[in-house]
C-alpha cells in the first residue's frame, strides 16, 4: 500500500507543477506538443486542436513538451509551428512567468493542503518564538550563563553562517547538526549579550544541542476565513525551515542528513500510516521542497532557466547550445551526485543506525 501513497506523491506534486507551465505557456501562446501524465509507453491520449493530453505507463510524475525547448523539438520534428510561437520566440518577461508557473503552482498546492488541514482540525499551535523557557541543568546552555526569559535574536556558527531565528523551530533547525561553537546574540531585560558555546551531542536524538527548553506556544481557533492565513503561514515556516538547511548544506553543514527517495518513501509509509491527514501534510511539506529545489539556480531546474533567460536578454542575444549543452551535463553530473550521495545516507541509516 506504501507504494500506492508514494506514487500517488509524487504524480500529484510532479504534475501540478508541470500542469502550472502549460498554463502559463497557454497564456502566452506558446504552441505545446503533449501534456503527460506519468512517463514511458503510451497508455492513452487525447489531440486537441494543438496540444496532445496523454497518460503514460509509468507513474512518476509527468511533463509537457513546448516548442521551442530542445526535448519538445526533437520529440515533434514533423509538426508545423506557427511563427512566434516557439518559447525562445517569447518576450524575456513572459518566459520567466512560463518558468515560474510550475513552482507556483507547487507553492499554490501547499498552501491548499495546508489551509484545508487547518481547518478540519478546527484548531492550530501557534509556535513559541525563540525565548528560553527552561535551562537545562549541567548543559552547555547553564554553563554559558543563559536563562529562563532571555530571547534569542541571533546566532553564528563557525562557518560565519547567521540565523536570526522568528520560532524557537527554526533555532532547533540551524543548530541540530551543528557540532562546532556557536555564538548566541541573546536579549535581557533590554540589554545585548553575547555568549558562544559548543552543542553536546544527544545520542537518544542524534542532534546536537545546548540544553534549552522553549516557552508554551498558544492555540487559535481556525475557521473558514483564517484558514488561509495560517495555511500561508505554515507554509512560509516549511519554507523557512528548508532555506536555513540549504544553507547549512552550502556551508558543509548536515550532510549527513541529507535525504533522497529512499528517504522519502519511508515518509511516506510512516504518514501514511498515521491517517490522510498526516499524508496530506507530507504532500504539501514536499511540495514546498519541490518548489524551492526549482528556485535554484542550476541550468536542469527552473531558476537555472530563469538565469540563462536573464542573461540571454542582457546580452541581446542566445548563448550557443553547445555551451548550454556542456552546462547542463555538468549540471546533470552534479545533481546526479548528489542523488546518489543522499540514497547512501538512506541505506545507511537504515542498515546501521536502525
Amino acid at each position: 500500500m506504501t507504494i500506492l501513497y508514494f506514487v500517488i506523491l509524487l504524480s500529484v506534486i510532479v504534475t501540478i507543477h508541470e500542469f502550472g507551465h502549460l498554463i502559463a505557456a497557454k497564456i502566452f501562446g506558446v504552441y505545446c506538443f503533449e501534456f503527460s501524465i506519468g512517463m514511458g509507453p503510451l497508455l492513452w491520449k487525447k489531440k486537441t486542436k494543438e496540444t496532445q493530453y496523454s497518460i503514460r505507463a509509468l507513474p512518476i510524475g509527468g511533463y509537457v513538451s513546448m516548442a521551442g525547448e530542445t526535448d519538445g523539438d526533437q520529440m515533434y520534428p514533423d509538426v508545423a509551428v506557427p511563427e512566434g510561437r516557439r518559447l525562445t520566440e517569447a518576450k524575456t518577461w513572459k518566459r520567466i512567468i512560463i518558468m515560474l508557473a510550475g513552482v507556483t503552482m507547487n507553492f499554490l498546492l501547499a498552501w491548499l493542503i495546508f489551509s484545508l488541514c487547518a481547518l478540519y482540525s478546527g484548531s492550530i499551535g501557534t509556535a513559541p518564538d525563540a525565548t528560553i523557557g527552561e535551562v537545562v541543568a549541567g548543559s552547555p546552555a547553564e554553563a554559558a550563563g543563559l536563562m529562563a526569559g532571555d530571547k534569542i535574536i541571533k546566532i553564528v556558527d563557525a562557518n560565519g553562517a547567521v540565523c536570526k531565528p522568528e520560532t524557537f523551530a527554526d533555532m532547533q533547525i540551524f543548530t541540530a547538526q551543528n557540532e562546532k561553537e556557536l555564538t548566541y546574540t541573546v536579549v535581557r531585560e533590554g540589554e545585548e549579550l553575547t555568549v558562544t558555546m559548543t552543542p553536546r551531542l544527544d545520542e537518544e536524538s542524534g542532534r546536537y544541542l545546548i540544553g534549552i527548553i522553549s516557552t508554551t506556544g498558544g492555540v487559535v481557533p481556525v475557521n473558514l476565513l483564517n484558514c488561509w492565513y495560517y495555511g500561508f503561514t505554515e507554509m512560509a515556516a516549511v519554507s523557512r525551515a528548508l532555506l536555513m538547511v540549504l544553507r547549512a548544506l552550502f556551508h558543509g553543514s548536515g550532510l549527513g542528513n541529507l535525504s533522497g527517495p529512499i528517504g522519502i518513501y519511508e515518509a511516506t509509509e510512516t504518514y501514511a500510516a498515521m491517517g490522510i491527514m498526516a499524508f496530506l501534510l507530507l504532500m504539501a511539506q514536499i511540495s514546498v521542497n519541490v518548489g524551492i529545489f526549482n528556485l535554484l539556480p542550476l541550468p536542469v531546474l527552473d531558476g537555472g532557466q530563469i538565469v540563462i533567460t536573464l542573461c540571454e536578454a542582457a546580452l541581446h542575444r542566445t548563448i550557443s547550445e553547445r555551451v548550454k549543452q556542456i552546462i547542463l551535463a555538468a549540471c546533470w553530473v552534479l545533481l546526479i551526485g548528489i542523488m546518489l550521495f543522499a540514497t547512501f545516507n538512506d541505506i545507511t541509516r537504515i542498515f546501521f543506525q536502525s
